[in-house]
């Protein structure tokens, strides 16, 4: 942080990406003013550099999921990459572009002619087979308004008996992963926020909810240890992984979108993530995942903005509500 001025500044010092959610979720701003910011992503900062990388094709790095030419001795040696379309849509819909521009359906035009899954070609807003890629198509799907029903269908169809999901299902797991529950979480709320909850998303989404909400969102259910010292930590781009400030993040949008007030069994996940709050009022980013990317944004170990602002909009929401 810078060593004057307070928090929102040094938040509001930064990429259009970062102070259109300033503008809106902690200063209230009037909506044609976050708007106005929210639309330079397109043009400016890590938006604009992001699509800067954009293959005339649409889709990014040559690939759905890998890059093209992307090799299991580059992913041994250099780890997963994260610059292939799906994760750079996923990196769109977290900057906010507007999906109603036209640079955006154009984009969602193109990945739909041209885009097909690694797994066995399939076009790729019809989705594939796994589930935390499914629930990431069926966010930025939804988001920029594809059609993704028949994806949010075979979710649906996929839980596990404890509640959640699991990637490895398909491999023999029959119990439930934090990670996996958490993006399907994600894409079934972006789903019934745009078309209205059904019976069975909503029984879905609660389900999953309660998965999370039994282990205090971080423990065990038998032992009540940690399920992962590093859910503890917290980290950006998440892109499949799950942390507790993701999971706080995800139980307040759904209150927002649905009025639910805040479950009292959250308050541990709150009381940990006040706790990491650093003196000049930041918090950490504690860790990034290994592999390729389009560019950094931040430095492990330094004051985040983007932590920063999630933390801050978390709290917000829970001090304001938790009460009622």
């Amino acid at each position: 942080m810078a060593p004057t001025g307070s928090v929102i500044d040094w938040l509001l010092a930064s990429d259009p990406a970062i102070r259109w959610q300033v503008m809106r979720d902690l200063l209230d701003a009037p909506e044609a003013e976050w708007q106005a910011e929210r639309a330079r992503v397109e043009t400016e900062g890590w938006g604009a550099r992001l699509l800067s990388h954009q293959d005339q094709d649409g889709q990014w790095a040559g690939g759905a999921f890998m890059p093209a030419g992307y090799t299991q001795e580059n992913w041994r040696d250099l780890g997963q990459a994260w610059t292939a379309t799906c994760f750079s849509l996923q990196q769109l819909y977290d900057f906010g572009l507007d999906p109603s521009s036209a640079r955006a359906r154009r984009t969602v035009d193109l990945i739909a002619k041209n885009s097909r899954w690694d797994h066995d070609g399939q076009p790729f807003w019809d989705g594939e087979v796994e589930e935390c890629i499914n629930a990431r198509t069926v966010m930025v799907g939804v988001y920029f308004g594809v059609e993704v029903s028949p994806i949010v269908e075979r979710l649906l169809g996929e839980r596990q008996p404890d509640g959640g999901w699991n990637c490895e299902r398909c491999n023999g797991s029959h119990r439930s992963s934090f990670h996996t529950t958490i993006n399907v979480l994600e894409g079934l709320l972006e789903y019934e926020k745009a078309k209205g909850a059904t019976a069975k998303t909503h029984a879905a989404r609660a389900a999953g909810e309660a998965y999370l909400l039994e282990r205090g969102l971080f423990r065990r259910l038998g032992t009540g240890a940690p399920a992962d010292e590093r859910y503890l930590k917290f980290l950006n781009p998440n892109r499949w992984r799950y942390d507790v400030l993701r999971g706080l993040a995800y139980f307040r949008a759904a209150s927002l979108a649905t009025g639910a007030v805040p479950d009292p069994r959250l308050r541990e996940a709150i009381g940990h993530l006040r706790s990491r709050q650093s003196d000049d009022g930041t918090w950490p980013l504690d860790w990034t995942l290994k592999g390729p990317v389009w560019f950094e944004m931040e430095v492990p170990g330094q004051p985040s903005r983007w932590i920063t602002l999630g933390a801050l909009r978390v709290l917000r929401w829970w001090d304001e509500n938790a009460g009622r």
